[in-house]
């Protein structure tokens, strides 16, 4: 697990030890600190460098195992590129790929923060601890033997920096947003026998040590607010459903929240209109938009956001048995609109249609974005690199588009309109739960937007990003945590009050 390494920050003039950290540009060029910290590296790289290929590209490593002259165990060399405008998201990745050169055991780790143009900024510093973290992320606690290349890592990883109360300042709200994606990441990959509603709403009650306001939801609670749509996925299986609130005020009293909702099948066998057996294990993964608005309110209330914010979820199962819900059934949501069933694995947007028209009505937010696993259409649209981003609204969207860049944490907006509306209208109700195969996500979005009213909103479809992405310089594991440092970041550029 990742809590087995430890970040602090030390001052740059501090001699390395054990394995030293550095970085180079295109020309195989340091930082005059490290330089003078190394003594004679910099020839000694520019001779590694050609039997290694190594050119200094963005991202590349150098790993030199006892460098003659050196008084180390190792030098690690992180190629910068030739320099310019860096984004947080490459610090991040810096921090990733220096983690990810960590071998099984105990190890020190001086890790010098200058670039050859000289020390790198507080929050570039705060990137690249994060970065280290995130990619020393495990979860193996289920398993009772291991190989010894899956060892785990225990490393203190000291960063030398210029001014070291200054990165501690930076690092500290970083790290709770770091420790919010490693929550997310530790739902997303519990098994679902282990993690169903009842035990998801229990976890996301531990919030309350934060100051967070979580109340929970039971079926007779829903059923009086006449959540039929949300219910009805649910009723097929031995595990009963929960919607959890939760509220975090650290902004101005009476100002208007802002809302997280998010999709939380915690196991999805597709009900009556089941699955195929191939990869259905997945399915414990159905529930990576709920998990991450529990990170992302963990994040802002440990690093006491100035904002009001609601993150709502709601958690099912949908499962076959003899009481689940059939393709032909008409259910009421709360909003009071009727839902024929076509197919009962488009499941998630009826969670989604009953938890939006609750936060909608009753807390009236700024804004509204769900995220949810939503569909397999935007896989096929957009691969794993980018989520579906879809909005009633053009400065959110661009909000969110521009966090995305900064974090890594993609977004591409996709089309409404009604056109695609069309395809959701029922012969027999207000509304079919599916539209088709043609625009499958577009018409799964279609059918969000009519439990939003006016509200602004934007629909992420994270299907292709918070479970089995490619692994990253920052993520090994099968959950990735998408979306709380995107969601962290928008709040804190557009919403959270500045002091």
């Amino acid at each position: 697990m990742s809590d087995t390494v430890k970040v602090g920050f030390v001052p740059l003039s501090t001699a390395p030890r054990g394995i030293a950290v550095a970085f180079c540009d295109d020309q195989l060029r340091l930082g005059v600190a490290t330089g003078k910290a190394l003594g004679g590296a910099s020839d000694l790289i520019k001779r590694a460098a050609g039997a290694a290929r190594f050119k200094g590209k963005d991202g590349s490593v150098l790993d030199l195992l006892a460098p003659e002259g050196i008084k180390i165990q190792r030098l690690i060399v992180i190629g910068t590129g030739k320099g310019g405008d860096h984004k947080e998201k490459d610090f991040l990745k810096y921090g990733g790929s220096l983690a990810g050169k960590l071998n099984a055991g105990t190890e020190a780790v001086t890790v010098l923060a200058e670039l050859p143009s000289g020390p790198m900024t507080p929050d570039q510093v705060s990137s690249l601890a994060a970065g280290v973290r995130l990619r020393a992320y495990r979860f193996d606690r289920y398993k009772t033997k291991k190989k010894d290349e899956e060892g785990d890592v225990s490393a203190n990883v000291s960063i030398a920096v210029a001014d070291v109360a200054a990165a501690k300042k930076a690092f500290a709200p970083r790290a709770h947003v770091t420790d919010g994606v490693i929550l997310a990441r530790d739902l997303v990959n519990e098994p679902p026998n282990v993690l169903y509603p009842e035990e998801f709403a229990k976890r996301a009650a531990a919030l309350r040590k934060l100051g967070v306001t979580v109340e929970i939801l039971d079926v007779p609670a829903m059923k009086k607010l006449g959540m039929g749509a949300l219910l009805g996925v649910g009723q097929g299986s031995a595990r009963p459903s929960r919607t959890v609130v939760m509220r975090y005020d650290g902004g101005k009293k009476g100002e208007q929240p802002v809302a997280f909702i998010g999709k939380g099948v915690c196991f999805d066998t597709g009900g009556i209109s089941i699955k195929p057996a191939g990869s259905m294990e997945d399915m414990k993964g159905d529930m990576g938009g709920a998990a991450c608005v529990v990170g992302l309110m963990h994040a802002l209330a440990a690093r006491k956001a100035k904002a009001n914010v609601i993150g709502a979820i709601g958690l099912v199962e949908n499962m076959p048995d003899g009481n689940a819900q059939r393709p032909g059934d008409i259910v009421t949501s709360m909003s009071g609109q009727t839902i024929e069933i076509i197919n009962t694995d488009a499941e998630g947007r009826l969670v989604l249609a009953d938890v939006l028209w609750h936060v909608a009505t009753k807390y009236k937010p700024k804004f509204m974005i769900d995220l949810a696993t939503l569909t397999g259409a935007i896989l096929v649209a957009l691969g794993t690199e980018h989520a579906g981003l879809f909005s009633n609204n053009d400065d959110l969207a661009d909000k969110l588009l521009k966090a995305g860049q900064e974090t890594g944490e993609k977004v591409w907006r996709m089309p409404l309109g009604s056109e695609y509306d069309k395809l959701i209208d029922s012969q027999f109700a207000d509304m079919k739960n599916t539209g088709g195969r043609h625009g499958g996500s577009i018409t799964a979005a279609q059918f969000l937007q009519r439990f939003v009213n006016d509200t602004p909103w934007a629909h992420l479809d994270i299907a292709g990003t918070a479970m089995g992405a490619p692994k990253s310089e920052i993520n090994q594991s099968w959950g990735s945590g998408y979306g709380v440092r995107l969601l962290d970041r928008l709040v804190w550029d557009s919403y959270e009050a500045k002091s």
